[in-house]
């Protein structure tokens, strides 16, 4: 599993490496999005762009980073493909989250949901 991250002005924008959250990789995503979340910004943003598949774990690793974030600090989730947009609809994730289209929207928008 392998996360990167940039930091802008005012979002810290995280981008996920790999094709899948799941099992495999649910623990270690969530110990490096809480040592990602604990400097920067009080904005991260999420760039799912490359993750093709997400199980029950990696929801639950993706919750769980919410739940961790530092007061004041929101996490943002950005660039979802059909398949995983799917599994946060189906769950009704989609109402906790702030879901933009692109990562550019996320840094244009802030406080915009697609």
């Amino acid at each position: 599993m392998k996360l990167d991250h940039r930091d802008f002005e005012d979002a810290r924008v995280v981008s996920f490496g790999d094709a899948r959250i799941d099992a495999a990789c649910a623990i270690q995503f969530k110990d490096e999005m809480r040592a990602l979340s604990e400097t920067g910004p009080d904005r991260l943003v999420l760039d799912m762009e490359n993750v093709e598949f997400l199980d029950s774990s990696g929801l639950g690793a993706v919750v769980a980073t919410l739940k961790a974030v530092r007061s004041g600090q929101t996490l943002e989730l950005a660039a979802l493909r059909p398949t995983v947009n799917r599994v946060f609809h189906l769950t009704r994730m989609d109402t906790v989250f702030t879901i933009h289209q692109t990562v550019d929207d996320a840094l244009r928008h802030g406080d915009d949901v697609s």
